[in-house]
């Protein structure tokens, strides 16, 4: 289940403060991860909470499928 959660989040970085202003910024949560877009289109794909088993990490530009995809894939990786 992926959990969309509009920002600010007094929890994450701002990353571009204009974004932010104008309502575009957003973060989706999915098993334990934020996927947060870029605006490069890429995303970063951070752990919720510590202990990390997997460490945090960038895509390519993706779909937020792949993007969710790559998570899984990375999490059998880690098993």
């Amino acid at each position: 289940m992926v959990q969309l959660r509009a920002l600010p989040d007094p929890s994450l970085p701002d990353l571009d403060p204009e974004a932010v202003v104008q309502g575009r910024r957003w973060s989706a949560r999915y098993r334990g991860f934020l996927l947060l877009p870029q605006p490069d289109l890429s995303w970063l794909v951070r752990p919720e909470r510590s202990p990390m088993g997997v460490l945090p990490f960038r895509t390519p530009p993706n779909s937020l499928d792949d993007v969710k995809a790559l998570v899984d894939w990375r999490l059998n990786q880690a098993a």
